[in-house]
């Protein structure tokens, strides 16, 4: 039997190009809600509870939750209501419609602070957590939330700390910001949707928490968990370009560390779902 697939966040970055995807496929039955409706997008606030949208949940096997204030520098006030009870109200949605699984889209910003904490050859999702905005923390919330709801509910919860997933067509190279940094951890299109299909697909995960990159070479987050867990074969990776502009970006960042104005306000920038 076809499994139906809901995504949140449909019209997004992420959203408009699974969704595409999975049209071409044909692989699940789609419901497509998002903030901003059109064409086969149903509208949804995900802010505030309503049985508008959440009647769409019944019958769903799999919910792929990326609504959400996607901006690295959005306020505790956006983050608080988009992303927090945004992530909220969809977990109760998918407690009542007694969906299998809800695969959420976290970030790679609950990890932000290891950027200069070279003494760690690999970033691994058992470390503690280290967010340095409001965006990082809501994410974090979500994962924890998400933990819980596994735990009472038995519905399978997957979190994909996703990389640097740029929109349009989404090419790795030095105009990338954050240094080598920021290349290590790029996304590309083709491993988004592969790694979604094996967050849907994939038996036996009660909860777990995942970094999702492509295979970028000398990259230090780890993805052989997320290999091991979910089947997760990416098909493409590539090694930083680094740039005189590039090596300089990173020497600047390290020097200044987290002044306004340096590497912190471009790290906020870094995921656009």
């Amino acid at each position: 039997m076809t499994r139906t697939v809901l995504i949140t966040g449909a019209a997004g970055n992420i959203g408009g190009k699974l969704a595409a995807h999975f049209k071409q496929t044909r692989a699940y039955e789609l419901r497509l809600l998002d903030q901003h409706a059109g064409g086969d997008i149903l509208a949804a606030d995900f802010g505030i509870y309503d049985e508008g949208w959440a009647k769409h949940f019944a019958g769903v096997d799999t919910v792929i939750h990326l609504a959400g204030d996607p901006r690295g520098k959005a306020s505790w006030a956006s983050v608080q209501r988009a992303n927090i009870m945004g992530t909220q109200h969809v977990l109760r949605a998918s407690r009542e419609a007694k969906v299998r699984r809800v695969v959420f889209a976290s970030t790679n910003h609950v990890m932000l602070g290891y950027r200069f904490r070279e003494e760690l050859t690999k970033v691994t999702t058992d470390l503690p957590p280290l967010p340095l905005s409001p965006y990082g923390v809501s994410k974090l919330f979500g994962e924890d939330m998400g933990h819980g709801f596994a735990a009472e509910t038995g519905i399978s919860f997957i979190a994909l700390r996703i990389g640097y997933f740029q929109r349009g067509e989404n090419r790795p190279g030095p105009h990338m910001k954050i240094g080598l940094w920021g290349q290590s951890m790029w996304l590309s299109n083709r491993d988004m949707n592969h790694a979604i299909e094996r967050s849907i697909e994939a038996e036996d995960v009660p909860f777990a928490i995942l970094n999702l990159e492509s295979d970028n070479p000398g990259m230090r987050w780890d993805i052989e968990h997320t290999r091991q867990i979910i089947g997760y074969r990416p098909q493409e990776g590539h090694p930083p370009v680094m740039l005189p502009e590039n090596l300089h970006e990173d020497e600047k960042a390290r020097a200044t560390r987290m002044p306004p104005g340096t590497w912190f306000d471009e790290m906020l920038e870094v995921v656009e779902p």
